[in-house]
């Protein structure tokens, strides 16, 4: 079985409000085409919910009130039961969300259609080391569920970018690596060990930083007291830095939709495919589906090892047996 586990759908209402890529519409055109590639399932989300991945003067992804995401979710929900076989879903959630918003989280995740939670890398800005994103790990850990950690519509360091393609190809897959940096460094995976999380767009670059990481934790070079190191909280840390934060960043998962031959590579290196997800982010992505499938069928893996990665491990993470 070949399980997508990164796809997007917006409901055609959408698209008269938001510019979007045509294909985020297409439903029959997106179900048709994963027939032919023979891809089994997808798992469709909305990193912003109801509101727009491109820059919308004046809309604030953030702000989005429980009805119109129950609204967006309903939709969704009932576009997976016309495809029972083919689809399942994210919930969306914002990480800093307050208690009325993750309460809608908590109803939405109720709806058996939805088998995991989307959310990003970063929010104006703030990545997720921010003790803000306490309540949301707590929820995420509690109900079980992974999470798809997708990088935001405008990335940090990117509000001066004019280039929507640059903003759209480097800036989030430099935020994805960020944010997802962050929640090892934060020592959110010590405090919830039943946190599963996936790093969209492979991850970013999570497979270079282990390293880099152990040295931000512990940085000899600054001799026994550097920089921020008091112990106190700090916008972009939950308390102190993780005991071992390369040990956490190898808990994460990463899908496949890097579209290069080598990042996947070292993915398969670095974190194993027993950490890889067939994704391909697509819609929106043109990128066509044979090829993202025929670079996961060029990894130097055994067949076993293959075929976790193009479904295995998303039956397990999951759980769809259990939720069918």
């Amino acid at each position: 079985m070949i399980i997508d586990i990164h796809g997007h759908l917006s409901p055609p209402e959408a698209a008269k409000h938001f510019p979007m890529p045509p294909s985020l519409t297409d439903v029959d055109g997106m179900l048709a085409a994963r027939r032919q590639a023979g891809i089994d399932l997808t798992i469709i989300g909305s990193p912003v919910g109801a509101g727009a991945m491109a820059r919308v003067p004046g809309v604030d992804n953030y702000a989005q009130p429980r009805d119109r995401l129950r609204a967006f979710h309903g939709w969704m929900s009932g576009l997976i039961r016309r495809f029972p076989d083919q689809l399942r879903g994210y919930v969306y959630a914002n990480p800093f969300g307050d208690d009325d918003h993750l309460d809608g989280v908590r109803e939405t995740l109720a709806d058996p259609a939805f088998v995991g939670l989307i959310t990003t890398s970063s929010v104006h800005g703030e990545l997720l080391g921010s003790p803000r994103a306490d309540s949301f790990f707590a929820l995420a850990a509690e109900a079980g569920v992974p999470v798809l950690v997708h990088a935001p519509a405008e990335p940090v360091g990117t509000e001066q970018v004019v280039d929507f393609g640059f903003v759209e190809q480097i800036g989030r897959f430099g935020d994805v690596t960020a944010g997802l940096a962050m929640i090892a460094f934060a020592g959110w995976l010590e405090k919830y060990p039943e946190l599963r999380l996936i790093g969209a767009t492979g991850g970013g670059a999570l497979a270079l930083l282990p390293d880099r990481l152990q040295t931000a934790a512990r940085p000899r070079h600054w001799g026994s007291q550097p920089p921020g190191a008091s112990g106190e909280a700090t916008p972009e840390r939950s308390t102190t830095a993780a005991a071992d934060p390369g040990a956490a960043l190898r808990r994460l998962y990463v899908d496949t939709s890097a579209f290069s031959a080598a990042h996947l590579q070292l993915n398969a290196e670095v974190l194993g495919p027993e950490r890889m997800l067939f994704g391909t982010d697509s819609p929106p992505m043109a990128c066509p589906l044979e090829d993202v499938l025929r670079a996961v069928e060029k990894l130097p893996l055994d067949d076993a090892s293959r075929q976790l990665v193009l479904g295995g491990n998303a039956e397990l993470l999951f759980d769809l047996e259990a939720r069918p």
